[in-house]
C-alpha cells in the first residue's frame, strides 16, 4: 500500500529530477506546485470553501455561463446516476459556482472540497484535475496519488476546460470520486463523458452569441454531422471569424500551422484563409443539399463534412422599446440588429450605478457609448474622460489622484484636484484601461472597493462617490492572464460588459455614412457622395472603423468640387486596398469591372482575385451597375 510518506518522497524526488512513471502533465504539475507556488508535499492543504460573499461575485460572474451549461450538466449527471460520481462546474479561478452530487453525502463532500464553493486552484489545492486543467489548458485526470497533497489522494478528478467563443478558458468541468478503483484506466469513460459534454456546452454558448451570424458546425463523419457535430465556428456577413469552439480554433490553427492557444491569430481572419471557400459558398452547405454533398478542404488538405447554418433575420424591435431607449443612446445606430441589442442594454445599465466595461477595436465609439450612458442616467456630476494610454507612466498618478500643496517640488503650491474627484457625483470614463500601470491599478481598487481617494502627499483619505465607466481595444481576460493587469479589479470594473462591433460588422453602414456627411456639411452648401465613391466606401474593410470613416469624409469634403464626393476625392490608400484606380470620370469603376470579367471569362472568383475584393463585392457591383457575368 502506498503511503503518505512514500507519496511525499516520490514527489520529492521528481522535483530534483528522478524518473516517474506518472504522466507528463502530473509531473509537470508537481513542479509548478514546488518551484512557482511554493507548496510544501509534507503541509496539507485541506479543501478551501470560499465565503458566502465570495461565492455570490463568482457565480454572479458566470451566470450566463451557469446557465447555458446546466442542461449538458443535468444530463451527464444522469449518465452516471448511482455511481457516486459528483459534477463540478468551476470558473477560470478554480472556483465551483456550480454542483451536483447526492446530497446523502453533503457532509463528506464539503469535507473534500467536492462542494459548492469550493476553491481548486492549483496554488491553493496542488496538483488537482480543476486546477491542472486551467494551467495546461487541456483535458485531464488525476487519479488519487496524482495528488500533490495527501488530503485528496482518496480522491480520482476527471476535468475537461470550457473555452469561451473567442478563444479564452472561461471554466473547468470537473467529475470526481470519493474514492475509486485503484487503476487509472478505470476513468477513461469519465474523461470521454467529461469531453463530450463540454464540446456539447460550447456549440451551445455559440449557438447562443450567433443566432445573427453564419455558423459552420463539421464532422468527420456524415452521419453525426447535423445531430452530434465535433466542433464549429461562427462567420460574420463579410466571411470572417467572429467565434469558435475549441474544436473549431484546433481545425482553424491546423489549417494554417498556427497554435489554437494563441486565438488572435484566428478571430477575425476572412474563412478563405482556412478552407477552400468563402462567404458565398456557405448557402451550398446548409440542409438542402445531402450531407454526403457537404465536404470543405481546409488549407492544409484536411476534408471535414460541414453544415452551415443561416443567420436568423432580426425581428426590429416595437416602436413602443424603441422610444424607452434614450435620445443619446437612439444616436449609436439605426437598424442594425447588434447595435439595437446594445441600446437596449445600455438604457437597462444607465439606471443603476454599476461598473462598466466597453470592449472594441479602436475607433469604433467607446467613448461616445459611455457618453451616451452617463448621460442617459441620473448623475447630477460631470462626465470626466481619462485616456489612459495618452498621458505619460509618470504623470498619469497626480493627474487622476490630484496632490495637496507641496507634495513634491515644483508641485501647485495651492494643490490639484484629480480627475477621479473632479468626476465625484458623476462618471469617470477611462479609455484604454489596459494601459494602466499595475502600481496604479491597486490605487484605482481602493477607489472602487472603500469610495475613498488619497492625494499625493495626503494623509487623510477623501470620500468620492464615482461611476467608472472603462474601455479598451485590448482583451483584458487575456492582459489578467499575463500577469499586466489585476485580476480583482478586472472584476471590479466589468459589473457589466458591453461589446461594439466593429464597423465592418455592422448593416448601418449607410446610416452612419449619413450623419458623418452631414456633421461635415458646410452650413450654406449640401454635401453627397457619389455612387461611386459609395461603392468604395462599402467595399474598404475600415480597420481604423468609425474614426477613419469620419477622417476619411473630413478630408474627401475639402477636396471635392460641387459638393459631390467622387472616388478621386478618397484616399490613395483607400482606392489601393478596394481594387479601384483614382480617376474623374464616374464610370471608370463599371468599365474596369467590364473589361475585368471579360478577361477571366465571367468566372467571377478570379476576377474578385484579381480586383483584390472579395467575391460578395463582385456579386453587388455587378447587380448596382445592371452588368451580365460573362461581358
Amino acid at each position: 500500500m502506498f503511503s503518505h510518506s512514500d507519496h511525499i518522497r516520490e514527489i520529492e524526488s521528481v522535483s530534483l529530477g528522478a524518473a516517474t512513471n506518472r504522466d507528463d502533465i502530473v509531473v509537470q504539475s508537481w513542479l509548478r506546485c514546488i518551484n512557482q507556488h511554493r507548496l510544501d508535499p509534507a503541509q496539507a492543504c485541506e479543501a478551501y470553501i470560499v465565503p458566502d460573499t465570495e461565492l455570490r461575485e463568482h457565480r454572479q460572474q458566470s451566470e450566463v455561463l451557469i446557465s447555458i451549461a446546466r442542461s449538458g450538466l443535468e444530463n451527464l449527471f444522469r449518465q452516471v446516476a448511482g455511481q457516486n460520481y459528483v459534477l463540478l462546474l468551476s470558473d477560470r479561478q478554480g472556483v465551483t459556482v456550480e454542483f451536483l452530487g447526492d446530497p446523502l453525502f453533503d457532509n463528506n463532500l464539503r469535507k473534500a472540497g467536492l462542494y459548492l464553493g469550493s476553491e481548486w486552484s492549483e496554488s491553493r489545492a496542488g496538483t488537482c484535475a480543476v486546477g491542472a486543467c486551467i494551467e495546461s489548458g487541456n483535458a485531464l485526470s488525476i487519479h488519487q496519488t496524482d495528488h500533490f497533497d495527501n488530503t485528496h489522494t482518496p480522491l480520482s478528478c476527471t476535468a475537461a476546460p470550457i473555452y469561451d467563443v473567442r478563444g479564452a478558458l472561461a471554466a473547468v468541468l470537473d467529475i470526481s470520486l470519493l474514492s475509486s478503483p485503484i487503476k487509472k484506466a478505470s476513468q477513461n469513460l469519465a474523461l470521454h463523458l467529461v469531453t463530450a459534454t463540454v464540446r456539447r456546452i460550447e456549440l451551445a454558448n455559440l449557438m447562443a452569441q450567433a443566432s445573427r451570424e453564419w455558423v459552420l458546425r463539421f464532422a468527420r463523419s456524415p452521419e453525426f454531422l447535423d445531430v452530434d457535430p465535433e466542433a464549429a465556428i461562427s462567420i460574420d456577413g463579410s466571411g470572417r471569424i467572429i467565434g469558435m469552439t475549441n474544436g473549431g480554433a484546433k481545425i482553424l490553427a491546423r489549417s494554417v500551422s498556427r497554435d489554437w492557444r494563441q486565438p488572435d491569430d484566428l478571430i477575425g481572419q476572412p474563412i478563405s484563409r482556412f478552407f477552400e471557400i468563402d462567404i458565398n459558398d456557405l448557402p451550398n452547405l446548409t440542409r438542402q443539399r445531402r450531407t454526403q454533398d457537404r465536404l470543405v478542404f481546409a488549407r492544409d488538405g484536411n476534408a471535414l463534412f460541414a453544415h452551415a447554418i443561416e443567420p436568423n433575420i432580426a425581428v426590429r424591435a416595437p416602436a413602443s422599446i424603441r422610444h424607452e431607449i434614450p435620445a443619446s443612446l437612439r444616436d449609436l445606430g439605426r437598424g442594425d440588429p447588434q447595435i439595437a441589442t446594445l441600446q437596449v442594454k445600455a438604457a437597462k445599465l444607465a439606471a443603476r450605478p454599476l461598473s462598466i466595461l466597453i470592449q472594441g477595436e479602436t475607433g469604433t465609439g467607446k467613448e461616445y457609448l459611455a457618453r451616451a450612458i452617463h448621460d442617459s442616467s441620473a448623475v447630477k456630476g460631470r462626465f470626466v474622460a481619462v485616456n489612459c494610454a495618452a498621458i505619460p507612466e509618470q504623470l498619469i498618478e497626480g493627474e487622476l489622484f490630484g496632490h495637496v500643496p507641496g507634495a513634491f517640488t515644483g508641485a501647485n503650491a495651492k494643490g490639484r484636484k484629480g480627475l477621479i474627484e473632479e468626476a465625484d457625483g458623476g462618471t469617470l470614463f477611462l479609455d484604454e484601461i489596459g494601459d494602466m500601470p499595475l502600481a496604479l491599478q491597486s490605487r484605482l481598487l481602493r477607489v472602487l472597493a472603500e469610495k475613498e481617494l488619497m492625494p499625493i502627499g495626503a494623509t487623510r483619505p477623501k470620500p468620492v462617490d464615482v461611476r467608472v465607466i472603462s474601455a479598451s481595444h485590448r482583451m483584458i481576460e487575456t492582459l489578467v492572464r499575463e500577469g499586466s493587469f489585476r485580476e480583482d479589479l478586472f472584476y471590479r470594473l466589468n459589473a457589466a460588459t458591453l461589446f461594439l462591433p466593429p464597423l465592418r460588422e455592422r448593416s448601418d453602414f449607410a446610416w452612419l455614412l449619413g450623419k458623418i456627411v452631414e456633421r461635415h456639411r458646410a452650413k450654406e452648401d449640401s454635401l453627397v457622395v457619389s455612387p461611386a465613391a459609395l461603392d468604395v466606401l462599402e467595399t474598404y474593410a475600415w480597420p481604423g472603423n468609425i474614426r477613419e470613416l469620419d477622417n476619411v469624409i473630413s478630408v474627401a469634403a475639402a477636396l471635392c468640387q460641387n459638393g459631390v464626393i467622387e472616388p478621386h476625392d478618397l484616399p490613395d490608400a483607400l482606392l489601393k486596398t478596394t481594387g479601384v484606380a483614382k480617376a474623374k470620370e464616374p464610370h471608370s469603376q463599371k468599365t474596369m469591372l467590364e473589361t475585368m470579367l471579360a478577361a477571366c471569362g465571367g468566372n467571377i472568383s478570379e476576377a474578385a482575385r484579381r480586383l483584390g475584393v472579395d467575391r460578395s463585392t463582385v456579386h453587388r457591383q455587378i447587380k448596382r451597375y445592371g452588368l451580365s457575368q460573362r461581358t
